[in-house]
């Protein structure tokens, strides 16, 4: 029997709100997967609140990463999220040149709706493409892709054109596979995914439901990247994926739930099981 696959989790810990390692966790779990955390930060809820404690580990971070490299493990894939400093790029960075065999996933977390959010610098945007060099498939959403490529944010109106060049633009940088969310048209919330060696892109698109919800980029890259660790394609990955966040956020809005508590994914799990026996 094979042994299971294991994903090093580079986000932050937030006790209240479905997001970051609190999705990661149960997803991957779900997926047959092994979730090792590596914390940035610890707060007590996700930043959508009003008032939150947060705690900075980047120097827990050096240490983590030292205690990893003598125990001398390794991993299948490095997926990185929230990063709140230069310091943190710059140790995600280290530790994926260092994990070359394993699958390099980033979400480039810089933004969302148009605007990017306060914790991130023009420094780290600059570091952050540097960052993106050694993946093999980044997944930002149309703000992230926007703030990339330099290209005006257009929530409702973006066409494949343009999705097309600024997927090519961030595929400069050296990711093998480009993977944008967040494009909404009409009343359709799509991803475009373009890779590299095929030089061919497709569009998945499940029906907008016109609310936001903490962690949805979370789910959806966990859920991606535990069905692509279990030998399924790229494309039945991404549409699976997308599947389940829109049942997911569709169960989550019909019991009108405080967004900021992100999706009430939890009762849907099951069905990750079945997604992956197929």
């Amino acid at each position: 029997m094979n042994a299971v696959k294991k994903v090093a989790v580079i986000n932050d810990l937030s006790g209240i709100g479905r997001c970051s390692l609190t999705a990661a966790i149960p997803i991957l779990s779900a997926l047959g997967v092994q979730c090792c955390p590596f914390p940035t930060a610890v707060l007590s809820c996700q930043t959508g609140y009003n008032d939150f404690t947060f705690l900075d580990i980047t120097e827990e971070m050096y240490k983590y990463k030292k205690a990893w490299d003598k125990l001398k493990v390794k991993f299948d894939c490095i997926y990185s999220g929230f990063l709140g400093s230069e310091d943190q790029i710059n140790i995600v960075y280290e530790f994926a040149k260092e994990h070359k065999e394993a699958l390099i996933v980033i979400d480039p977390v810089m933004g969302d709706d148009g605007c990017i959010y306060d914790t991130f610098t023009e420094n780290m945007g600059n570091r952050m493409k540097e960052l993106i060099k050694v993946a093999d498939i980044v997944t930002p959403n149309l703000t992230e892709a926007c703030l990339l490529t330099g290209r005006k944010y257009n929530k409702y109106n973006t066409s494949d054109e343009e999705l097309l060049y600024m997927a090519k633009e961030i595929a400069k940088l050296g990711p093998k596979i480009i993977i944008i969310t967040g494009i909404v048209r009409n009343d359709k919330m799509y991803n475009f995914v373009y890779d590299i060696e095929s030089d061919k892109y497709f569009l998945t698109g499940k029906e907008f439901i016109n609310k936001s919800f903490s962690g949805t980029g979370d789910t959806f890259a966990s859920i991606l990247i535990g069905l692509l660790l279990n030998n399924h394609n790229l494309k039945y990955s991404i549409e699976k994926a997308a599947e389940f966040l829109y049942k997911a956020i569709k169960h989550t809005h019909d019991l009108n739930t405080d967004p900021r508590e992100g999706i009430l994914f939890e009762i849907l799990l099951k069905e990750l099981i079945l997604i992956n026996e197929k």
